[in-house]
């Protein structure tokens, strides 16, 4: 059971003493602090660095104007049509604003799934980064400019790449039009 004791010395500086398991650990003073704190901060931003440079490759693809754009600048080869993959979309959706769409594949080693809507100025809409303790299924809400395919591409652990599209149409565009 850890121990925390505060006690001030003559000095009026705060001593914290947390004795764990036979191991003294002790903050003499506020320069000793100080100099921790500001290391963990430091340690901290340039994690945030890494994890922004690590997505930044994803934000050429969110750019892209064109569907064949968007595999492009993900690194993609262009998928093929796959029957193991499965969409739930409306077959009307009165309002594009708003459109809940699914996806649902047998495959079992999904490394990404990236969901692209066709006739968007933006196509598009989303990258999943799956992991092997995730269920392949994602259920997600996006906006419809037009009646358009909504598409589904599924990135798998070996580098193939599949596909299934369904057509929604739309009376109420959700993207300004």
């Amino acid at each position: 059971m850890d121990a925390v004791k505060i006690r001030h010395n003559d000095r009026s500086f705060a001593i914290l003493q947390v004795e764990k398991v036979g191991v003294l650990y002790m903050l003499t003073n506020r320069r000793e602090v100080l100099k921790k704190s500001t290391l963990v901060a430091g340690l901290m931003l340039q994690s945030l660095g890494y994890m922004r440079s690590a997505n930044a490759y994803q934000q050429n693809a969110f750019e892209a104007k064109t569907i064949l754009d968007v595999y492009k600048n993900l690194g993609l080869s262009l998928p093929a049509e796959s029957k193991q993959i499965s969409l739930i979309t409306p077959e009307i959706a009165e309002n594009g604003s708003v459109v809940q769409v699914a996806a649902n594949t047998s495959f079992g080693n999904i490394k990404r799934w990236i969901f692209m809507v066709e006739k968007n100025p933006v196509p598009l809409i989303a990258i999943f980064n799956m992991t092997d303790d995730m269920a392949p299924a994602v259920t997600l809400r996006c906006k419809f400019a037009q009646t358009s395919e909504f598409i589904a591409v599924a990135q798998l652990t070996d580098g193939k790449v599949h596909f299934a599209k369904k057509e929604v149409k739309v009376t109420l565009g959700g993207c300004g039009g």
